[in-house]
This record gives C-alpha cells, sequence and structure tokens, in this order.
C-alpha cells in the first residue's frame, strides 16, 4: 500500500520525534491550567491569563524568528527548539521541588513554550520540504495527522490518569523528557543539510519581519487559503470552553461524559488523515482541498442547540466527529498545498507568520467569544460562531485555486 512505504531513513527519525514530542504534549495535556488550579490556587482570572498569554506573548516573540531562521539551516533550529522547551518544561517540576514554583514561572514557560513551537513548525516544514521530493509531501503529512489523532485520543485519558496518581508535575517532567528525546531524533537524521542561500540584502532588515505576511497577502491562491484557515480555526478553538459550560454547568454531563464526547470524534481526525492521500489520488488535490475545507465549517451551528441525556451527549459526538474528520483530511492536503506554493527563500517566513497569526487570532477570539458568551449565552454566542464559519465558505471557491505552477517565483504570485 502507498500509505505504508518507506518515505527513507531520514524522516522515519522525523516522524519519530514528532510522535514522540506530540505524545508528550497530549499526555500533559492541560497540565499548567491544573498546576494553577491546584498546587499555586488561583483564580479563573489567572488561569485565563496563562492560557492567553502563552499563544499571544509567544507569538509577538516568535516575529523576529522567521527572518533569523530563513537563512539558516533548520535542523540545528529543530534541535535548539527542542532543547530550549525541555529546559523551560523540565524549570517546573524542579522548581515543584524545591518548592520555589510560582504563577510568573508558569506564564513565562508558557511563553516560551510557545515561541518555540512556532519557530520549530516553521522550520521543520521548511526542512521537509527539502528532505522529501513533491511527490511525497502529502503522504509526509497524512503521516504527520495521523500521529497527532492517535495522541490526541490516548494522551488525556492517560496523563489523566497518570495526574489522579502522581499529580499534574509528573506528566510536565514526562513532557519535558519528551522535547529531548525529540531532539537526539532529529539529530539522529545525519546527513548534509544545504545552507540557504543568504539573503540579497546582505543583512537583517526590518522589513524582513513582515516578509512573511506580505508573502502570504500578495498571494492569490495562499491568502484567501490563509483568511479561512485562521478564522475556522480561531471560532472552532473558542467555542470549545463555551460548549464545556453547556454541557457540564448547563446540561449536568459528567466530566466523564464530557471528556468520552471529545475522546471518540478524535479517531476521525485518524480516519481522515488516512484518507487524505487516497482521496487526493482519486479527485485531486484542490478538490478535495475544496470539499473538506467547505465541509468542516458546517458542524459547528448544530452545537447551539444540544439537549440533555444520552441523545444530546451522541449529538456532541457525532457533530465532533464529523467535524474532526473533516479537519483530519482537509489539514495535511492543506499544509501540503502551503508548501507546494512557497518559494523556497519564503517558506520559513511564511510559515511564522502563519501560525503567529493563528496564535494571536485564537488568543483573541477566545476572549472575545468568552466576553460574548457572558452578555448573551454560551449557545448565542456559539452559533454566531457558527454562522462565521459559514461566511468563510466563500473564500474555498474553486475558482480561487487557479492551477499554478508550484513554488512560483514572487512576482508571478502577486495580483
Amino acid at each position: 500500500m502507498t500509505g505504508r512505504r518507506s518515505l527513507g531513513r531520514g524522516f522515519g527519525w522525523l516522524w519519530t520525534a514528532f510522535a514522540v514530542s506530540t505524545a508528550g504534549s497530549w499526555l500533559a495535556f492541560d497540565a499548567f491550567p491544573l498546576i494553577a488550579v491546584l498546587v499555586l490556587h488561583a483564580g479563573p482570572g489567572q488561569v485565563s491569563l496563562l492560557a492567553a498569554a502563552g499563544l499571544a506573548v509567544g507569538a509577538v516573540v516568535a516575529i523576529p524568528l522567521g527572518p533569523w531562521m530563513e537563512f539558516r539551516r533548520k535542523r540545528p533550529v529543530m534541535i535548539a527548539t527542542d532543547v530550549a522547551r525541555f529546559a523551560v518544561v523540565l524549570s517546573v517540576p524542579l522548581a515543584f521541588v524545591a518548592g520555589v514554583l510560582s504563577f510568573a514561572q508558569l506564564v513565562v514557560v508558557s511563553v516560551i513554550v510557545a515561541a518555540s513551537d512556532i519557530a520549530f513548525r516553521a522550520a521543520s516544514g521548511a526542512y521537509l520540504k527539502t528532505l522529501l521530493p513533491k511527490e511525497d509531501l502529502l503522504l509526509a503529512n497524512g503521516r504527520f495527522e495521523s500521529t497527532m489523532w492517535t495522541a490526541s485520543v490516548l494522551g488525556p485519558p492517560l496523563g489523566g490518569a497518570a495526574i489522579g496518581i502522581f499529580g499534574p508535575v509528573v506528566t510536565v517532567a514526562a513532557n519535558a523528557v519528551s522535547f529531548l528525546l525529540s531532539a537526539l531524533g532529529i539529530r539522529a537524521i545525519g546527513g548534509g543539510e544545504p545552507q540557504p542561500a543568504p539573503s540579497g540584502s546582505g543583512g537583517f532588515r526590518m522589513g524582513d519581519l513582515v516578509e512573511g505576511w506580505r508573502y502570504i497577502l500578495t498571494h492569490r491562491v495562499l491568502r484567501p487559503l490563509f483568511v479561512n484557515t485562521v478564522l475556522v480555526n480561531g471560532l472552532i478553538l473558542a467555542t470549545s470552553p463555551l460548549l464545556a459550560v453547556i454541557m457540564l454547568r448547563d446540561l449536568g454531563f459528567a466530566p466523564w461524559q464530557y471528556g468520552l464526547a471529545f475522546g471518540i470524534p478524535c479517531l476521525g481526525g485518524l480516519i481522515g488523515s488516512r484518507l487524505a492521500a487516497p482521496l487526493v489520488g482519486r479527485f485531486g488535490q484542490r478538490r478535495v482541498l475544496v470539499a473538506a475545507g467547505i465541509l468542516r465549517a458546517c458542524w459547528v451551528p448544530a452545537l447551539a442547540g444540544i439537549g440533555p441525556g444520552l441523545a444530546g451527549l451522541l449529538v456532541v459526538i457525532v457533530v465532533e466527529f464529523g467535524l474532526i474528520t473533516c479537519c483530519g483530511v482537509f489539514n495535511p492536503v492543506y499544509a501540503t498545498f502551503r508548501l507546494e506554493h512557497a518559494v523556497p527563500d519564503r517558506t520559513t517566513r511564511m510559515l511564522s507568520a502563519w501560525s503567529i497569526t493563528s496564535n494571536m487570532n485564537t488568543a483573541a477570539m477566545t476572549a472575545l467569544w468568552g466576553l460574548l458568551a457572558a452578555l448573551t449565552g454560551p449557545r448565542t454566542a456559539i452559533a454566531l460562531a457558527g454562522l462565521l464559519m459559514l461566511a468563510t465558505i466563500p473564500l474555498l471557491r474553486p475558482k480561487r485555486f487557479p492551477d499554478l505552477p508550484v513554488a512560483e517565483p514572487v512576482a508571478a504570485a502577486t495580483s
């Protein structure tokens, strides 16, 4: 089968490193908020601040990293960000053991981890483009997506059990070790990596900070995809805490039922990611990109009307399963499409700008929808988010994705 063929030793180590660090992150899912509440006795406002600061401030810190990484070898950058995440995350259990852990430290660690995440994703995307031929990118991204959803299914239940037995600090230590193992896996790839050509300006320019955004927004194919993914992903994540309020507070679902409602649908992400390559092989990349992108925007409005009992629980499971399955198909196809339409000397900055915008937008939308829910109620806020997601569908009209040559020159990509 095509999905099982080897992509080479180098990709094998890269995939292993990704799997280990992803498993560690999902194992420690929500560990920082739990530490803030259970160990530091933080209130709701502080817990919200912890989540928002990690996304927003981490994104701001990451802005200069894109231009800095563009003309450097990517594998050393990936190793360095893994080591940085290992060190700062490990500082949390060490400080706990020493009795000096503070809320400020959690915030600082969250910011550094968020900035390192952005840098790692940008560097790894650019590195993957040099590691594999173009025809293997979709298969590779499908394997990453499948691994992520597998970890999302298994990690939180296992992490929850570990937290119940050993406390949240232990899962944070395991997450730190996963970053170290990831760094060792990336180092094991070996081989040479070509040195990117130096910047034509001969040095850093302030304009380099916004080059990633300039490239995206002047590219007639990437621009609508960028706006669509940033808005849809932000709206999906902004409604997640509101759905928790409805299910746990208003409808009286037990925590295990809430966990079940989101654990089972993650299997849809695994199924979708496995289907992505066969669907593209049969229907073509653009058709699958557009169809999966449109379908993933159609599910959220149904969550505004969920009711109590088994019927309500089944509605949530079915809706989330459909949403996540569509995302599982869409994500590797769009990640591959995005890489194919980025010229080599813009790839890292483009990916950094994309991640920075996504993180900041998610933080802003989560805060905004929390305020909206306080004013209108969580059901109304979810319904509005669903309607706005439907309004993003025209951005994925097929005519917006003409047959352009991949990795086109910047001048030809603009309109």
